[in-house]
């Protein structure tokens, strides 16, 4: 089967807005095994989107649109495609008593336009929309599938997830069960990954292996049919031994990990406690890692030692290593490790220092880092990274880099990683 999703909103052409939804969408076709080859965003215009459905149908037996479901007289997607199709628009009774619903709860007067959100297809297949008002809608066609989702991110992902995708399951394979895996590496480039799975890549069947590379990370998708889920499981962990045994040294987590939470997860689960020095970060590792729930048992708090002065007088920074090494150092970043851990009396110090950018720092290129990690009463471990000159993105990747090397650490002292 093949797909084209159609946004529909003048907002996205103007750049109000960005075009989120194609994205998500096409990564959940892909587990289905749909083919998506063209995203077309069009304005809210009824003759355009006209054309743009009459030339989707010439090339895709599934059309997706997302937006202009809404109450507004610019929200005209379905009143559109009724139109196009030759069919008519009723009322969904479940639709309309949740809408009114929502208005009476709100204590707010619904007015007549609102009601328009409960006009669906007639005979089509409704999405219920448990995040916002307008339902969605599965219409088959003409050996066409039409697929009208609301534009929202916070309702056409829960919607299409739980409501579109098992549907869409269903008439692609019946009987069957599709299942995905996600593996995540960190330390490792798309292209090398790629090249030590080569022959799976090549060879692959059933299940499906798609890689994509995203902010420093590579994800490998599996996806399995199979008649049951216990099948599925069977295939997909076949195939998960084989890459681990390639590439395994830089997985660090499955499904919907982060680095951070996989960090969080780690100390959490074996009641370990973190503290943090950050120059060149000022507080970015402390922020990510405080996102993921039930961490103020783990993170005893850290400090912002942004100026050699903060180093010293806050921190206890030694007056001989900032003369003899200076501040973006291996010695700096273990001294800050361990200061850190010992003034907090946590079992952690993390200490990341550097050169952000765009300019050097005295002899030391832009997107020079180091990271300190301190693990009881071990040696501090430093890592040095030379990354790009762009100042926020190596702040960014110089987290992303202490969240991995500390897993790695963890990891080696006993503290499972998966």
């Amino acid at each position: 089967m093949n797909a084209e999703i159609i946004a529909v909103g003048s907002e996205l052409l103007l750049g109000q807005i960005t075009n989120t939804n194609a994205r998500f969408i096409s990564n959940q076709l892909s587990e289905l095994g749909i083919n998506v080859y063209y995203h077309t965003v069009v304005g809210d215009n009824v003759g355009r989107l006209e054309e743009a459905i009459k030339i989707a149908e010439s090339r895709a037996n599934l059309i997706i649109f997302s937006g202009g479901l809404g109450p507004t007289k610019d929200d005209l997607t379905k009143e559109t495609i009724a139109k196009y199709l030759q069919t008519e628009l009723v009322y969904d009774e479940f639709a309309m008593k949740s809408i009114e619903e929502f208005f009476a709860k709100q204590n707010r007067n619904m007015t007549e336009n609102n009601r328009k959100q409960a006009l669906v297809l007639k005979d089509c297949d409704v999405l219920v929309n448990k995040h916002g008002l307008a339902p969605g809608m599965i219409f088959d066609y003409n050996n066409r599938i039409y697929m009208l989702l609301p534009g929202p991110p916070k309702e056409i992902e829960p919607m299409f997830q739980f409501e579109a995708k098992p549907k869409l399951a269903a008439r692609l394979h019946k009987g069957t069960k599709i299942v995905s895996h996600v593996l995540r590496f960190y330390g490792i480039g798309e292209a090398e990954l790629e090249v030590r799975i080569q022959d799976l890549l090549e060879h692959q069947s059933n299940p499906t292996i798609a890689p994509l590379a995203s902010d420093g990370e590579v994800t490998l998708r599996i996806t399995a049919n199979a008649e049951n889920d216990e099948q599925a499981w069977t295939l997909i962990n076949q195939t998960k031994e084989e890459i681990i045994s390639r590439v395994g040294e830089y997985l660090y987590g499955v499904d919907d990990d982060s680095l951070s939470s996989k960090v969080a997860e780690i100390l959490i689960t074996n009641n370990l406690t973190i503290a943090v020095a950050e120059s060149l970060t000022a507080g970015l590792f402390q922020s990510e890692l405080a996102s993921n729930p039930g961490i103020s048992q783990s993170l005893l708090g850290g400090m912002v030692t942004y100026t050699e002065q903060v180093k010293k007088e806050q921190l206890g920074m030694p007056d001989e290593i900032l003369e003899q090494f200076g501040v973006v150092s291996a010695e700096c970043a273990g001294a800050m490790a361990s200061l850190v851990k010992d003034k907090f009396n946590s079992d952690i110090g993390v200490g990341l220092t550097g050169a952000a950018g765009p300019e050097a720092h005295g002899d030391k290129p832009a997107g020079t880092v180091w990271i300190g990690i301190a693990i009881g009463d071990d040696k501090p471990h430093t890592y040095r990274l030379q990354l790009s000159g762009v100042r926020n993105t190596n702040r960014l990747r110089a987290v992303k880099f202490a969240f991995h090397y500390l897993i790695q650490l963890l990891s080696e002292k006993g503290y499972s990683k998966i």
